[in-house]
C-alpha cells in the first residue's frame, strides 16, 4: 500500500471493558480509619522465589483499635487466609481490594498470607527483564494504592508504622530496602526495623543488581543498578556520592536535625514510571539517569537537582508527611525548591536555577492555565488515584516558585525556623498546611493567612503586561478567581545590545504607572527579567523584533531564559507569530552557553514550526543555526552535544542524516554513540528516509534497554499504514510491551506531516479511551492515554472530538483530566494557526 494510503484497519479488537476495578480510598474514609485505628508495626515475609508471575507474601500487624468496623486494603492474586488474633476469618469477603474487619476496642494482630503479583506498569513490586543480558530485576513502587498489592495494610498516609521485612530470593540476588539489609544465609535476607513509615515509602530492590558503596559523616552510602550498566554506574559514582555528600552537608546545616532513616541508597531502577521516589533508606530512580552515552551537562544538572530533591524529601515528605493528599504540596513544592537552592548553593551544578527556568517554569505555567488548574495547597484531592493526578508542574514549580518569593518575604532565618519548628513538633508524624503555617508564625512571622489565600489557595496565575502606548504595567486576574497579589519584580529597559537598566518595580494593582520608553524608541522593556514572582509575563510587543538581538548580546543566562518563558507564553496565547520564535531562535543558538536551554527549549521551538508562516525554510534556518552552535562548541563538549542534537532535530536533508550515522561528515568532536545513533535513527523514521527492516537490524547489533525504546519510537515514526497499527496495537494491548516502549509508541505515532495515515485515528483514539482500563491501570494509564492522544491532528473537528470524548461519564477520571489538557493545548495551537496563518 502506497505511503500516502489510508491507515489499514486493524486486525486487533478493542480493549474488553474494564473489570470491577479495586476501590480508591477517599478522604472521608481515610479519617473514620485513623480515629479508630494506631498502628503499631507491620512485619512482612516476601518469598520472590515461588514463581515469575508472582511472589508470597505474609503480612503480621499489630494495630490498637478505639473499637469499630473498618477495612484492611489487600489486592492479592490469591488470598490464603487471613486470621485476626489467631482466628481464621472467611477470605471471600475480599472484595474489590478490601477486606472487612471487626475490631472490638483494644490491641489486635492481624495476619494475612497471600500470593501477589509481579507487576510490569512500574507500581507495586515491579518485575523487569534486562534485554541486554536476559536477567530479572525487581523493585518496590508503594506509591499512591500501590502498596496493597505487596502487602496487606492500612494504606493511607497517616497511619504511620516502624515495618520489618525478611525476604527470600535467588541466591545470586543482592536485597536492599528501607531497613539496612543482612544475607543470614545464601538466599535469606533479614532488614532492620525502620522508624515509623507511611505505607507508600515501603520499598524493596532485589535482584542481580551492581553496587557500589561509600560513607559520609556517619552515614552509609549505597548506589545500584542493572549488571549491564555496572561500568556506567562505576563511571558516575564519584560524582553521584559526592553530591549526596554536599547535599548532606547543606541540608545538616539548615536544618540542625540529622537525617534520621540510617542507611542512604539510591537505587537506579528499570522502567521506573517517575524521575524517582523517596523512600526512606532506599530512594528509588528511574535508570536512564545512569548515563551509558555521552550526554550534556543539562541533563547531569537535572540529576544532581534529582537527588537534592529526593534528599530534601526526607525531611519534607518522610519526617512529616502530610495528613492526606490535598497537601502534597507539603512534599514536592518544598523538595523542588530546596532540590534547586541545595544544588545551585553547594555543588558544581551552579546553574540549576537557569535550569529551573527553561525546564520547569512553561510547565507549571501551563498546568496553572488550564481548564484543570488547581490550588497549590487544598487541591481538592478527594482520593488517591485523583490525587495522583495533581503531581504536576502546578504542585512543583508553581510551589517551588511562591516558596522562593515566601522565603525572599521572610527573610531565611524565620523560613528555616519555621522549618525546624515543623520537623520538630511533627518528628515522624504527619501534619497540614496551617501546622506548617503556625510554625512560620511562632518562628517571628506575621499572620500569613493573607498570603496563604492569595498564593497558595487560589488557582490560576496573574498575567502580567506592557503598554508601552499608556506608559502602565497591567495585572489580570486568573478569571473567575480574584487574588491581590503583589508582583515585586525588576524591570529592564534599554537598547537591545546595552546597557541595560533594571528598576525594582512593584505591580500590586489592575493598572501601574511607570517611566516606559516610548514605543517609536528602539528600546527593549521586560517585565520580571529575573522571573521574581509566579505570573505568566507576556512579552512586550514593541520589545519582540528586538528580543534576538537581546539574547545574542547578553551574557545573563537567567534573562536569556526569561525571554524564552515570555514569548513561549506569547505564542501560547496567540498574542506572538512563532515565526518570532523561530528568529529567536535562530539568533539564541550560536551564544546559548547553558545547554539545558538548548535540550529544553528548542524541541518546543520544533514542535511549533507547523505553525509558522514556512515551516521548512524555518527548519532550514534552525539547522543551519545549530550546526553553526556545533562547531562554534569546544569539540566533544557537552554544549557541543546538545547543539549537534538540536541539529539532528531540525534536518530535513535524509543524505546528511544517513551520513552522521554511518559516522562521516561531522563536526570534529562529535561521536555517535548508542543514544545520538537513535535519535538519528528517530529523526530519519519520522522523514520516511529508513525502513522497518534496518531499524530492526539496528536492534539486533545492540539489544539494550535503550534501543528497544527507541526501536519502537522510530518504528511508531515511519510516516505508513503498518507503523502506525505497530504503534495502535501496543496502546490496545493487543501487544502487550513495558511501560517505556508504551509511551514511547505513542509519542512516535503522532508526527506533523503524517495525517494521511494517522488522521483515521482521532475518531478511533476516541472509541477506545472508555474501553482502555481493562488493559491498562494507575499512572500508565494516564501517561498512555496522553502519549497517543492526536496532538498533531491540529483542526476543529479533533478539538471538537476530544471534547465530547472527555465529557462522557465512562471515562476514567485520570484519563479525563489528560484529555482535558490535551484538548486545550489543541485549542491554542488552533487560535495561532487562525490568528498568523489565517486557517
Amino acid at each position: 500500500m502506497p505511503s500516502d494510503a489510508s491507515p489499514a484497519p486493524s486486525t486487533t479488537t478493542a480493549p474488553s471493558p474494564a473489570p470491577a476495578r479495586p476501590r480508591s480510598l477517599r478522604r472521608a474514609e481515610a479519617v473514620d480509619r485513623a480515629a479508630l485505628l494506631e498502628v503499631e508495626s507491620y512485619d512482612l515475609t516476601l518469598d520472590l522465589t515461588t514463581s515469575e508471575e508472582t511472589f508470597d507474601s505474609l503480612t503480621r500487624l499489630v494495630v490498637a483499635s478505639t473499637g469499630g468496623e473498618t477495612f484492611l486494603d489487600l489486592r492479592p492474586t490469591a488470598l490464603r487466609s487471613v486470621h485476626l488474633d489467631g482466628v481464621p476469618l472467611d477470605t471471600a469477603l475480599l472484595e474489590r481490594g478490601r477486606f472487612p474487619l471487626s475490631l472490638p476496642e483494644g490491641r489486635h494482630e492481624v495476619v494475612v498470607d497471600a500470593v501477589m503479583p509481579f507487576r510490569h506498569d512500574g507500581e507495586g513490586l515491579h518485575r523487569a527483564i534486562d534485554p541486554a543480558d536476559g536477567r530479572a530485576y525487581v523493585y518496590g513502587m508503594s506509591f499512591m494504592d500501590a502498596a496493597p498489592t505487596v502487602f496487606a495494610c492500612f494504606d493511607q498516609p497517616d497511619l504511620k508504622a516502624p515495618y520489618t521485612l525478611h525476604v527470600r530470593a535467588p541466591r545470586e540476588w543482592t536485597v536492599i530496602g528501607n531497613g539496612a539489609a543482612t544475607q543470614v544465609e545464601p538466599g535469606t535476607w533479614e532488614l532492620a526495623t525502620t522508624q515509623p513509615l507511611s505505607t507508600y515509602f515501603v520499598t524493596l530492590v532485589a535482584g542481580p543488581y551492581h553496587v557500589v558503596r561509600d560513607a559520609h559523616d556517619g552515614i552509609p552510602l549505597g548506589l545500584s543498578a542493572r549488571a549491564s550498566l555496572a561500568r556506567a554506574l562505576e563511571d558516575d559514582a564519584e560524582e553521584l556520592f559526592t553530591t549526596t555528600a554536599q547535599c548532606f552537608d547543606e541540608l545538616h546545616r539548615l536544618f540542625g536535625i540529622r537525617y534520621p532513616f540510617g542507611e542512604y541508597h539510591q537505587a537506579f531502577v528499570p522502567e521506573f514510571n517517575a524521575g524517582a521516589m523517596e523512600n526512606p533508606g532506599c530512594v528509588t530512580f528511574r535508570d536512564t539517569l545512569v548515563f551509558s552515552s555521552r550526554t550534556t551537562r543539562g541533563m547531569r544538572t537535572q540529576r544532581a537537582i534529582t537527588v537534592a530533591h529526593e534528599m530534601a524529601h526526607q525531611w519534607f515528605g518522610n519526617l512529616v508527611t502530610p495528613r492526606w493528599w490535598d497537601d502534597l504540596w507539603l512534599n514536592e513544592s518544598f523538595a523542588e525548591y530546596m532540590g534547586n537552592r541545595v544544588t545551585a548553593s553547594v555543588t558544581q551544578f551552579d546553574e540549576a536555577w537557569v535550569l529551573n527556568s527553561f525546564q520547569r517554569r512553561q510547565w507549571g505555567l501551563l498546568a496553572d492555565q488550564r481548564p484543570t488548574t488547581h490550588s497549590v495547597a487544598g487541591n481538592g484531592a478527594d482520593d488517591a488515584l485523583e490525587a495522583l493526578q495533581s503531581f504536576d508542574g502546578i504542585s512543583y514549580a508553581k510551589g517551588s516558585a511562591i516558596l522562593r518569593q515566601l522565603n525572599a518575604r521572610l527573610g531565611d532565618d524565620v523560613f528555616m525556623a519555621g522549618a525546624v519548628d515543623h520537623f520538630t513538633r511533627h518528628r515522624f508524624g504527619n501534619a497540614t498546611m496551617h501546622d506548617l503555617l503556625g510554625s512560620w508564625e511562632r518562628a517571628g512571622a506575621a499572620d500569613l493567612g493573607s498570603f496563604s489565600d492569595a498564593w497558595l489557595t487560589t488557582a490560576g496565575p496573574d498575567l502580567l503586561e506592557v503598554d508601552r502606548g499608556a506608559g502602565l504595567l497591567r495585572r489580570t486576574p486568573p478569571v473567575g478567581r480574584p487574588a491581590d497579589r503583589a508582583h515585586t519584580v525588576r524591570l529592564l529597559t534599554g537598547p537591545a545590545s546595552g546597557p541595560h537598566t533594571l528598576t525594582t518595580v512593584t505591580v500590586d494593582a489592575a493598572e501601574v504607572a511607570v517611566p516606559l520608553p516610548a514605543v517609536e524608541e528602539q528600546q527593549v522593556v521586560v517585565l520580571d527579567a529575573a522571573e521574581e514572582t509566579w505570573a505568566a509575563t507576556l512579552p512586550d510587543p514593541a520589545s519582540v523584533a528586538l528580543l534576538p538581538a537581546l539574547v545574542a548580546g547578553t551574557d545573563d543566562a537567567r534573562l536569556r531564559a526569561a525571554v524564552w518563558n515570555q514569548v513561549r507564553s506569547g505564542v501560547h496565547h496567540a498574542l506572538v507569530d512563532p515565526d518570532a520564535a523561530v528568529d529567536l531562535a535562530e539568533a539564541w543558538l550560536p551564544v546559548e552557553t547553558v545547554d539545558a536551554g538548548l535540550v529544553y527549549t528548542f524541541p518546543w521551538v520544533l514542535s511549533y514550526l507547523p505553525h509558522t508562516s514556512d515551516p521548512a525554510a524555518g527548519a532550514d534556518r534552525l539547522a543551519a543555526a545549530a550546526l553553526t552552535a556545533t562547531r562554534a562548541a569546544e569539540p566533544g563538549s557537552p554544549l557541543q552535544l546538545a547543539a549537534f542534537q538540536a541539529a539532528v532535530g531540525a534536518t530535513r536533508d535524509p543524505d546528511v542524516l544517513a551520513a552522521w550515522v554511518a559516522g562521516t561528515d561531522l563536526p570534529d568532536g562529535v561521536d555517535v554513540d548508542l543514544e545520538l545513533r537513535w535519535r538519528l535513527l528517530v529523526r530519519l523514521a519520522t522523514l520516511g528516509a529508513t525502513d522497518r527492516a534496518a531499524l530492526d537490524a539496528a536492534l539486533e547489533a545492540e539489544p539494550t534497554a535503550v534501543s528497544r525504546v527507541e526501536h519502537t519510537r522510530a518504528v511508531a515514526s515511519l510516516p505508513t499504514p503498518e507503523a502506525k497499527v505497530f504503534a495502535w496495537d501496543r496502546l490496545t494491548g493487543a501487544v502487550e510491551v513495558p511501560n517505556y516502549e508504551l509511551t514511547a509508541a505513542g509519542e512516535g505515532m503522532w508526527r506533523a506531516g503524517q495525517e494521511s495515515v494517522t488522521d483515521a485515528y482521532v475518531a478511533r483514539f476516541a472509541e477506545v479511551v472508555p474501553d482502555l482500563p481493562g488493559v491498562h491501570a494507575g499512572w500508565v494509564l494516564a501517561s498512555a492515554v496522553e502519549a497517543f492522544f492526536p496532538r498533531s491532528s491540529v483542526t476543529a473537528s479533533t478539538v471538537d472530538t476530544m471534547t465530547t470524548l472527555a465529557a462522557r461519564e465512562d471515562v476514567d477520571a485520570s484519563v479525563r483530566r489528560r484529555l482535558v489538557d490535551a484538548t486545550d493545548e489543541l485549542v491554542h495551537r488552533l487560535g495561532v494557526r487562525r490568528t498568523f496563518r489565517g486557517v
